[in-house]
């Protein structure tokens, strides 16, 4: 059902950072996203996730504290082999991924400046959310 706001189906989510060289290399390497734009002036970048029109925002504020707030959440194919992945790069997790059988499983991870990020593997029927 459409709103009445108009949205054209493209989502940023922006994510503030402490050091903005470091986290673009990191959302480069270890998430495998790429590298849209960046403007060195605004200390704002955007890379593509392999979701269609879906971007994240990388923006400079070197005295940014992390905290609780919102999550981005990443569906996977295979969140052991994607856990595994991130592990190998020096990722850290928060515990042991958690697997509601039918449903889902879910693991959160940490980015440089510990802003929290997390897989999904969709186990329901047929894959669909």
């Amino acid at each position: 059902m459409p709103s009445p706001i108009g949205y054209d189906g493209a989502l940023t989510c922006a994510i503030f950072v402490t050091d903005f060289d470091r986290s673009i290399k990191w959302y480069q390497d270890v998430l495998g996203f790429q590298l849209l734009y960046r403007i060195d002036d605004m200390r704002w970048a955007e890379l593509a996730t392999e979701v269609d029109r879906v971007n994240v925002g990388l923006g400079e504020d070197p005295e940014f504290k992390a905290g609780k707030g919102i999550k981005l959440t990443f569906g996977v194919k295979d969140i052991g082999h994607a856990r595994a992945t991130l592990e190998r790069a020096g990722v850290r997790f928060d515990g042991e991924t958690e697997t509601y059988p039918g449903m889902v499983s879910l693991a959160t991870f940490f980015d440089p400046d510990g802003n929290a990020l997390m897989f999904f593997q969709d186990l329901a029927q047929g894959g669909g959310r």
